[in-house]
């Protein structure tokens, strides 16, 4: 079962020999990327700084940073066991079309986690501070992770937002700079659930509450992250990760709820029509983001435990430990994937594409141009719409193996013929396209061609040379007598 409380999950860290304790003082200025970088490339353990020389409170970190702390943190010896789940709850009918994903996952709600339950006096509220008792620049070991940031980041922070016409609620998962004592700039993405719900209340002249939760359950956290649509409740998916009900309690001045287990909260309002610049941040891409005008919360009540653990996280270019976190909605959301391309064997999303680059998909063969059935399906699927560049696959290549995909995809290719040249969305991080929110898709085809697509060579495609079976059986029998080592 995964851990509903983020203390319990350190415990067991810590239990493992996967946790280190940093006594020494620590400075969250640049200092903590520095020794996270080391730990990272390394595959170290998680960190808990107990003395940052800003702060009140350990800094936690790099909690999610190895795919076993991640499928620890959600419950599982491998993340692909929660793919299975939700793939054997879908069975036997598997809805079909543009409505199956939102479908499939309306269903895993109904069945296997029950709606959260809201409860009174959480640990969360043990404390509670307002107006000009609140400073977060004291109070939060904040860290800035890049020298040309815009300042301190308040990253792994969870947003609540509630869509002002329906009230149903959004988790979501933004970076947060810290503007001065209580005041925190919202970095919400054009594709953003959040900033929907930010534009409906603008148009209306009525300020949006928000709160944003630090150190929340791990399944809440990761929740936060994946790309569910808009209207299925990330709590209703964190309870079917963790097979528990998630408690939620009243915030105490905005009417929104949040994790009974969090650490810190934030509550306050955005105003319509309120910006500050925001930024530049080092992000995920490995390249500054830009400075851009975005809504700010004003916080007017922070509550917390009285023994708080601040989490965050930093990220830049790849390796970083938000890759562990992007594997796991590869592997969990496979299975829904299929519901709307049934042809998919698997996926990958390599980490240095931050997951949204790049996407390698294999597939079950059947007609002509198949493979580009597969490309503009995938361009309108979700969040992976985003992906710049799409390589298809035949089923039997190892998606995961990128040297057998840039075999296939080197030697397989008539560049003139098997390349699909499209333009549509992409992240607003890329820094890359010319205009800022769209550019240049590429698709290519490294499947095996038919005839019936024009590959009229005589013999036809040609066979792959691999030696058969018997012979592999008969040198491994014998490969103690060859004298060749192990």
């Amino acid at each position: 079962m995964a851990f509903s409380d983020l203390q319990d999950f350190v415990a067991a860290l810590e239990r493992d020999g996967d946790l280190a304790r940093v006594s020494a003082p620590v400075d969250p200025h640049l200092e903590v990327t520095g020794i996270v970088q080391r730990v990272l490339r390394e595959h170290g353990p998680a960190l808990l700084f107990e003395n940052p020389t800003r702060g009140r409170m350990p800094l936690l970190i790099n909690a999610f940073g190895t795919p076993r702390r991640m499928a620890r943190a959600l419950g599982v010896d491998d993340l692909d066991e929660i793919g299975a789940r939700l793939g054997e709850l879908l069975r036997p009918e598997l809805p079909r079309g543009v409505g199956g994903f939102k479908d499939a996952l309306g269903k895993v709600s109904q069945l296997r986690a029950a709606p959260p339950r809201r409860v009174k006096g959480a640990p969360c509220q043990q404390v509670v501070l307002q107006g000009e008792d609140i400073d977060l620049v004291d109070l939060l070991p904040g860290v800035q992770s890049w020298p040309d940031d815009g300042g301190v980041f308040l990253n792994l922070g969870l947003t609540h937002t509630k869509h002002p016409d329906t009230g149903a609620r959004n988790l979501g998962m933004y970076r947060l700079q810290l503007q001065d004592e209580r005041t925190v700039s919202l970095h919400w993405q054009i594709h953003k659930d959040s900033t929907s719900h930010a534009a409906i209340a603008e148009r209306r002249g009525e300020r949006l509450p928000v709160a944003i939760g630090f150190g929340c359950p791990p399944a809440v956290t990761y929740a936060a992250s994946a790309p569910l649509p808009a209207d299925i409740d990330e709590y209703l998916f964190a309870g079917f990760l963790q097979r528990e009900r998630v408690d939620l309690v009243d915030c105490v001045s905005v009417p929104l709820q949040v994790p009974a287990a969090a650490q810190v909260v934030l509550e306050g309002w955005v105003e319509p029509g309120a910006r500050l610049p925001e930024g530049p941040f080092g992000d995920h891409t490995g390249f500054y983001t830009p400075v851009e005008p975005f809504p700010y919360l004003r916080v007017d009540t922070l509550t917390m435990r009285t023994d708080p653990i601040y989490q965050s996280i930093v990220v830049g270019r790849p390796p970083q430990e938000d890759g562990p976190m992007g594997k796991a909605t590869e592997r969990i959301f496979l299975p829904l994937i299929k519901l709307t391309v049934p042809e998919i064997v698997d996926y990958d999303l390599p980490e240095a594409g931050v997951f949204h680059n790049c996407c390698i998909v294999s597939i079950d063969k059947r007609y002509p141009k198949h493979a580009q059935k597969v490309m503009n399906a995938i361009w309108g699927a979700g969040l992976l719409s985003l992906s710049k560049l799409i390589v298809v696959v035949d089923a039997d290549c190892d998606v995961h193996d990128y040297a057998e995909v840039a075999w296939r995809a080197f030697g397989n290719v008539d560049y003139a013929r098997d390349v699909l040249h499209s333009v549509g969305p992409v992240d607003h991080l890329d820094h890359a396209s010319y205009e800022q929110f769209y550019g240049g898709k590429l698709g290519v085809d490294a499947t095996r061609k038919l005839p019936t697509e024009g590959y009229r060579r005589e013999g036809g495609w040609p066979a792959e040379c691999v030696l058969d079976a018997s012979t592999l059986e008969l040198v491994g029998r014998r490969w103690r007598e060859y004298g060749i080592g192990r």
